[in-house]
Parts: C-alpha cells; sequence; structure tokens
C-alpha cells in the first residue's frame, strides 16, 4: 500500500474551502467529471479516461472540516483506496488543505497523485 499526499494553501477562509468540499454534488473543482450523482453515503460520476466510480463517504465532520471517502467500485482493480482531506485555518482569508490517500497496488499510486494534483488546481481556478 502506498501513502499520498498534497498539500496547499487557499487564499479564501476555511469555512468558503469547506463549502465547496463538502457539497458532494459539486465537480467543477475536478476537471475530469462532468457530474455527480447521490444516493444515500455513495457518490457516482464517470472521470475521463477511468470510467464509472462509486465512493463511500465515511466522514463528513463539519466541525473539524474533515471529508473522508473511499472509492467503493472501480474499473480499476484497486484493492484499497482511503482518501482523508483535512481543511485547517490559517487565518480569515487563508487556509490550507491536507490530503491524503491510502492506495494499494502502487501501481495506480502515480495517476491517483496527479488527480490529486489536478484537482488542487481545479480548486484555486475557481476560487
Amino acid at each position: 500500500m502506498k501513502t499520498l499526499k498534497a498539500e496547499s494553501t487557499f487564499p479564501c477562509s476555511a469555512k468558503d474551502l469547506w463549502t465547496i468540499l463538502s457539497d458532494f454534488e459539486r465537480c467543477d473543482w475536478v476537471p475530469t467529471i462532468e457530474k455527480i450523482s447521490l444516493k444515500d453515503d455513495c457518490r457516482y460520476f464517470e472521470m475521463a479516461g477511468m470510467g464509472q466510480i462509486t465512493e463511500k463517504i465515511l466522514k463528513c465532520d463539519q466541525k473539524k472540516m474533515i471529508l473522508q471517502y473511499t472509492a467503493i467500485e472501480t474499473p480499476a482493480p484497486i484493492d484499497h483506496h482511503l482518501a482523508t482531506m483535512k481543511i485547517s485555518e490559517i487565518n480569515d482569508q487563508e487556509c490550507s488543505l491536507a490530503w491524503t490517500t491510502e492506495i494499494s497496488p502502487e501501481v495506480f499510486a502515480e495517476g491517483i497523485h496527479q488527480g490529486m494534483l489536478i484537482s488542487i488546481d481545479g480548486i484555486k481556478k475557481i476560487l
């Protein structure tokens, strides 16, 4: 299993960033997804180059601003996937995002990491 990390600082309040990430149907910050649908604690979407993916939301802690999810159905033979996004306030106009993803098998690590980085850039573009 490989653990991937991506961290970034954003020119907005932690609350504003949390509003974006905690809206499970919002996908304008992920350039490879056009539409997300929700049912119970799962979100369903098609990702360019990967196909249909189902993620289960494991944690959405509004107070601590932590989102945790796992990919439960993918076209790729993934054995384990666990992602955690945590927002921290720097001041009223800045915050940071720490995003970690556990992935197995490791052969998918580079693609997943690139997706994380592309998504962080997507957040910066919509802010």
